[in-house]
This record gives C-alpha cells, structure tokens and sequence, in this order.
C-alpha cells in the first residue's frame, strides 16, 4: 500500500501524522511512503529522518492526495485539501464532524472512506484520543493560570496562593481523560479544584485517585453555586462523536468575576459554552460578560513534539494493520476500527455525526 503523510496546513499546527521510524517500519513490511517536505519539522523530525528512514519525500500535497492509498494526517482536511480527497481513498485522522456540516458535505461528496481517531472505541475508552486529551487537560490549567496574570486580562489571581493568602478556586467540568488531567495540573500547583460529574462511580475514582480535589454532582444548580467564586473554569465535557452539549450559557457565565478564565477543551466538538468559538494559538483569548476565553482547537499542537509522539504511540498500529490488510481485513481484525469510519462511500456511517447533521446513516459492512 502507499501511505501518504502531507504536511499540516490548519493553522498553527505543527504536529505530523507519522515518525521516521514509522516509516522504517512500514518499509520494512513492503509499503511505500509518502513524505511532503517540511512534514515533520515543526515536531523535530527533519526531511532527513524520513529520508533515511526509507520514505519518499514529495514536494506538494497534490501529488501526495494523487498517489496514495492512505493519508494518515492529524487535524481534519482544510478546504484546501477537500477537492485532494478522491473515491477508493482512506482518510485516517482526527474529524471532528459533528460540528463542521462542510467538512461532512465534503467527505460525502468526494468518496473517501473517512476514519475518525476520536471515535475509535475500546471497552469503553478512545484509545487514539486519550493521549491528546491528557496534554489538553495538562495545558488548560498552564494556559488557564497565563490568562490570569493581570497584564493578560485576567483578575491578577495565582492558582497556587501563598502563605496567608487563599489559592484561586478551579473548577473542572466532567471527570475524563481530559478532566483529570487538568485536575491533577491545578492539585499540583495547590489550587482549590472541584470536579463536576454524573457517573458516580467515576466520582468514587476521583475522590480516591486526587486526594485534594472535591467531586460534585454535575447539574445547573450545582455549577451556578460555584460559578461567582471560580477563577478558573475548564470545559473537558464529551459524548463521542457528537457536538458537546452546552453547560455553560451566557447568563450563567455573567455570575463569573471580572477577569476570570475559561478555557474550552471541548472546543473541537462545538465547546461546551454557548459563548464559546474556536481560537488559534496565533490569536487564542477574547473577553465575552468579563470572562477571558480560551477556545484553542488544536491545542495539543502548541507542543508538536510531544503531542506528535504520544500520539503516534496510539496510531501507528493501526496504521500498519490498514496497511497490511486493507480497510475490511483490519476492521476483521481489530473490530473496534468500524467505530472510527465515519464516512463510506458517499454516505456516513457513524450514528453521532448523523444525527449532528440530520442525515442517514449506513454503517460500514466491509
């Protein structure tokens, strides 16, 4: 098979589909691979490692769309990439369709078998979204604490305190991969950190594994308590594959203090603030009722070295499954790769994202 890697063109984004010892692997086992040059500088992978490592580098993403079987990517295509895409082809990356209606139109329209990190399911867990999770949950306290700074635009608070003076309060909505990530960040810097969530079990979990933090039944009652004392308050709220259901309005967001932040993981997936719009890290904050917005959509690339690795750890098997055995003979092998098609041969075929935009859908039988 021919694997394709091009180079990231959303902005900001710097992380790369694939490593050179990738690569490696995947010629060692009979594949050809694409390379556009300039893929993997941005993460510290230089032309030379792929080079080296076998693959094949390629000038423009034109001709890397043109020739091969499989583009493994990060982010999901830009309108740029769409007329690129063509029938027969797969897509294997991140999506995000529920709220992108013309992303979905474009997938549909031009045949490509679309793969959806984001939705691949494993006995309860996403095994390929995980790891960007945990660097999102880790960067939103980091980036949170930054937009506090009075010269920021925040309200002048440190997370952690000092003696004699109370730490800043931080609260967490929804217990996750992402939600403890974040938690465990702002326990560490000796914030006062509450997490809201509905799985009581998850809750029990919680309370054992941060000793310091306090868990909260999530509901609107609940959450407008705390919101006329909170400093910072991070959305990390998901429902697979589907736009994340807004907690947050704009008339709960006006009992925050002037100057306090809130930064939305779920941004990706529509965000959980109805206040909330998707940011770069060219241009990530803007102030809505006194609140600094952070709404960052790719917010694991601000660490493109790391992100790109962690991520990789959790695709590249399934990268060299596909490519030894074609779509079928991988979702025979590892079923849980049907969870990740969202889009086949013209129509979609995952029930989250059809019912985001109001469409049938027809699941995957290959």
């Amino acid at each position: 098979m021919i694997i394709g890697i091009p180079r990231e063109i959303k902005t900001d984004e710097h992380r790369v589909g694939l490593l050179p010892s990738g690569a490696y692997q995947l010629r060692q086992r009979g594949h050809e691979v694409l390379v556009q040059h300039g893929a993997g500088a941005g993460a510290g992978f230089p032309d030379a490692d792929y080079a080296t490592a076998g693959a094949t580098l390629v000038d423009n993403a034109a001709a890397i769309f043109a020739r091969a079987d499989l583009i493994v990517k990060v982010k999901e295509p830009q309108p740029a990439e769409y007329p690129l895409l063509r029938p027969a082809q797969i897509l294997f990356t991140y999506l995000h369709l529920a709220p992108n209606r013309a992303l979905t139109d474009a997938l549909i329209t031009s045949g490509v078998t679309a793969i959806a990190y984001e939705t691949i399911s494993e006995n309860g867990r996403l095994p390929l979204l995980e790891p960007m999770s945990e660097i999102a949950g880790r960067m939103s306290v980091i980036v949170g604490g930054h937009y506090l700074a009075k010269h920021n635009g925040g309200s002048g608070t440190l997370l952690g305190g000092v003696p004699g003076v109370l730490p800043g309060r931080v609260v967490v909505l929804g217990g996750g991969v992402a939600g403890i990530n974040a938690a465990r960040m702002a326990t560490g810097l000796g914030a006062d950190v509450t997490i809201l969530e509905v799985d009581v079990e998850r809750m029990r979990f919680l309370d054992i594994t941060l000793h310091t933090a306090h868990t909260l039944y999530s509901s609107p009652a609940h959450l407008l308590e705390l919101l006329p004392n909170v400093d910072l308050l991070i959305g990390a709220v998901l429902v697979p594959g589907a736009k994340a259901p807004k907690l947050i309005s704009r008339q709960m967001l006006r009992r925050m203090r002037p100057g306090s932040v809130l930064v939305d993981i779920a941004i990706d997936q529509g965000g959980c603030a109805e206040t909330a719009r998707p940011t770069t890290h060219r241009d990530p904050v803007y102030e809505e009722e006194g609140v600094v917005h952070y709404c960052v959509a790719n917010m694991p690339g601000a660490y493109a070295r790391t992100a790109t690795q962690a991520l990789v750890n959790v695709t590249h098997p399934f990268v060299e499954l596909i490519a030894d055995r074609g779509l079928a003979g991988a979702c025979a092998a590892r079923a849980s790769l049907r969870g990740g098609i969202n889009v086949h041969a013209g129509k979609i075929a995952c029930p989250a994202v059809a019912a985001a935009h109001g469409l049938d859908c027809a699941a995957f039988t290959g």
